[in-house]
């Protein structure tokens, strides 16, 4: 049995890009933990966010819950972009990441409206 939030294919890809970012919190270098908590809070932040939005019942509450787990989607990918200019992650890393930031990026837009 799933709640109704658990269906969606935003929902999945925010589990996804959490799990994709696990790998890299743990193995940051000595001295970046801020960085790498920065990380770990937008990651998180968006999944539940999505939780939150679905359970919502007016319209524009869900859309503005909506708004806000899409501002975290976009923190992780600034956030990618400060590790791979301080060469913390390569580019494919890097690319891998932002693919799923924008499919999530997209959907999270559409469902804002």
């Amino acid at each position: 049995m799933m709640l109704t939030f658990q269906r969606l294919d935003v929902y999945r890809f925010s589990i996804d890009f959490l799990i994709f970012c696990l790998p890299l919190i743990d193995g940051f270098p000595r001295g970046m933990a801020t960085l790498a908590d920065q990380l770990r809070r937008a990651a998180v932040s968006i999944p539940l966010n999505i939780a939150e939005a679905a359970g919502r019942t007016g319209r524009a509450d869900k859309a503005r819950t909506y708004a806000i787990a899409r501002g975290s989607a976009m923190e992780c990918a600034a956030i990618l972009d400060v590790y791979k200019t301080l060469g913390i992650i390569e580019d494919g890393i890097h690319k891998q990441g932002t693919e799923l930031l924008a499919r999530m990026v997209a959907m999270l837009t559409k469902l804002c409206r």
